[in-house]
């Protein structure tokens, strides 16, 4: 007779350097059959979690994260911050329209790809934190709904057909436009910040906070963590190898030292910090209690 059948679990994760040893075996998870699911681009799967529970663990972007967990949708955070960086860049404008100041935003239109977009969200939170201006005080033009379906948008905010956010801009409907990481050096190209000095602004929030903003996050099915917490501390192990194995491969950018497995200081930081400006945003309609997820996952670090 044959020996038990490994568990399974079925992932979606983004191909990353530090994901990358684990999708191609380098760095095993003991007896754990891991079937690495593929979605590109990655948004759609993120809705698909939280609207259909697709996957056993799933990257997950933050914004959407707390917005799950203040639906009621039944996801555990797992502490893996896989896309990290700071913001103050991505709040951008036309080259040759007139100089606009974060400050001068109020009573404006502002485009965003969705106003649950986790990039808006930090966006927001130092547009407020550090120049007065609340999200209520913007129009928030989208071009993509949030992903968490419970959700109903705030009346601040317009949705429109443009396509893309470029487009909003080049077609004057917007004073300034959020982009992402990606956008910022795809469809954003050319574009510039409204923060005259924006990585030093940026660097500065983070020594100010003591965190570095997450985008992308981890999390695990309840379910999946209550019947098979074995499988899953088998695969946050390997996880965190694969980071720690990789970190040569990133630089000493925000972006490069978000990247991290474990609570600590700093992702506790992020995660309160996240959940306060949800709540100012109203993106969400209750407060984090970040200790509860600590305590969930404690025994991953134990």
């Amino acid at each position: 007779m044959g020996g038990a059948q490994p568990a399974a679990l079925d992932v979606l994760l983004g191909n990353y350097p530090h994901t990358r040893p684990l999708k191609d075996g380098t760095v095993p998870v003991d007896g754990v059959d891991c079937r690495y699911l593929e979605s590109a681009p990655l948004p759609p799967a993120f809705a698909r979690m939280v609207r259909e529970l697709a996957y056993d663990i799933c990257e997950m972007p933050m914004a959407t994260y707390l917005q799950a967990r203040d639906a009621g949708v039944p996801v555990t955070l797992l502490p893996v911050v896989l896309v990290g960086g700071t913001h103050h860049r991505s709040l951008t404008r036309l080259p040759d329209s007139p100089e606009t100041g974060p400050g001068d935003l109020a009573g404006r239109r502002v485009g965003v790809r969705a106003y649950g977009q986790t990039t808006g969200l930090w966006v927001r939170g130092w547009l407020q934190e550090e120049y007065g201006v609340r999200s209520s005080d913007v129009t928030w033009v989208t071009t993509e709904d949030v992903h968490v379906a419970q959700y109903v948008n705030p009346p601040y905010v317009e949705r429109s057909d443009a396509g893309r956010v470029v487009d909003l801009l080049r077609s004057h409907d917007v004073s300034a436009a959020v982009l992402g990481p990606k956008a910022i050096g795809g469809q954003g190209a050319g574009l510039v910040p409204l923060v005259a000095d924006a990585e030093n602004a940026g660097l500065a929030w983070a020594q100010r906070h003591g965190t570095i903003p997450a985008n992308h996050l981890l999390v695990v099915r309840d379910d999946v963590l209550r019947t098979r917490p074995d499988a899953v501390l088998a695969f946050y192990r390997s996880l965190r190898k694969a980071i720690a194995d990789t970190a040569g491969e990133r630089d000493d950018s925000p972006a490069g030292r978000a990247v991290a497995a474990g609570w600590g200081t700093s992702l506790t930081a992020c995660v309160e910090i996240a959940g306060r400006y949800a709540l100012e945003q109203s993106l969400i309609a209750e407060p984090v209690d970040v200790a509860e997820a600590e305590r969930k996952t404690a025994f991953l670090d134990s």
